[in-house]
């Protein structure tokens, strides 16, 4: 059986060098990588060359849940692509493409076969639209 993929994406209102910056830097990530306003990103660490790793702190703000997101990057193209492996084998590409003034931040992931397809795209996709809102400072 093949491995199913999903893609998420949005559009964030400024230019690439930004969005990749406010995607890629551990200050940045502690500010937007979570799903929901009850939970939040204590801490993240990003060795952003191929062979290096990504880690980021996942918790409930009341405690009752959390866990460590790593993965090891296989390509890094500055500004434009990169992909990781994460802990389970499962691969994630992000890409960041230049829309006039603007960036289309793609992401698409092979899903897991716990949780159903259409659930991990909503939080994969509710992560993507906090780092949207963190991006252009809302």
């Amino acid at each position: 059986m093949s491995q199913q993929t999903i893609t998420i994406d949005t559009i964030v209102d400024v230019p690439s060098e930004i969005a990749w910056d406010r995607f890629t830097e551990p200050g940045h990530i502690t500010q937007w990588n979570f799903a929901s306003d009850d939970w939040q990103c204590p801490r993240a660490e990003n060795d952003l060359r191929v062979g290096g790793t990504y880690t980021a702190r996942m918790e409930a703000k009341d405690g009752s849940f959390g866990f460590d997101f790593t993965a090891v990057y296989d390509d890094v193209q500055p500004l434009r692509r990169l992909s990781y492996v994460m802990e389970d084998g499962r691969r994630v590409v992000t890409t960041f493409t230049p829309e006039g003034l603007a960036t289309r931040v793609t992401t698409t992931f092979d899903a897991e076969s716990e949780n159903d397809v259409e659930m991990q795209r909503a939080g994969w996709q509710a992560i993507l639209d906090s780092y949207r809102r963190h991006v252009e400072g809302g």
